[in-house]
């Protein structure tokens, strides 16, 4: 007949900190970053990573926006001193606000592109 093995001790599940969940989800949001890459570097699954992006989403109600300078060599465009965001969408377009916008014009423009 055979035997059973009971595991008496701490939890076998994996406890992550705010700052620990932050810098993979950093790492996962750098341009050109694979989630594959990260979660193996992190010793996890990529589905806790998505996971974890999703419930920042929910809990903040926006993604995270990336900052990026202008590369040189790039011509500026025309009035790009007055833009005060632009928004590169992932089919290749570009939305483009003006610093003047009313503030029910850009939530409605920007709510629409969910």
């Amino acid at each position: 007949m055979g035997g059973m093995v009971v595991l008496a001790g701490p939890e076998r599940r994996r406890r992550w900190s705010e700052d620990q969940k932050r810098a993979i989800l950093a790492a996962a949001d750098e341009p050109g970053a694979m989630i594959s890459e990260v979660a193996r570097r992190a010793d996890i699954c990529t589905s806790l990573i998505y996971r974890w992006r999703q419930l920042r989403r929910e809990a903040a109600g926006f993604v995270p926006a990336v900052v990026v300078d202008d590369r040189p060599g790039d011509a500026p465009q025309a009035g790009a001193a007055s833009m005060a965001i632009v928004v590169d969408l992932a089919g290749g377009g570009r939305v483009s606000i003006a610093a003047s916008a009313p503030a029910d014009l850009v939530t409605a423009a920007l709510r629409a592109l969910r």
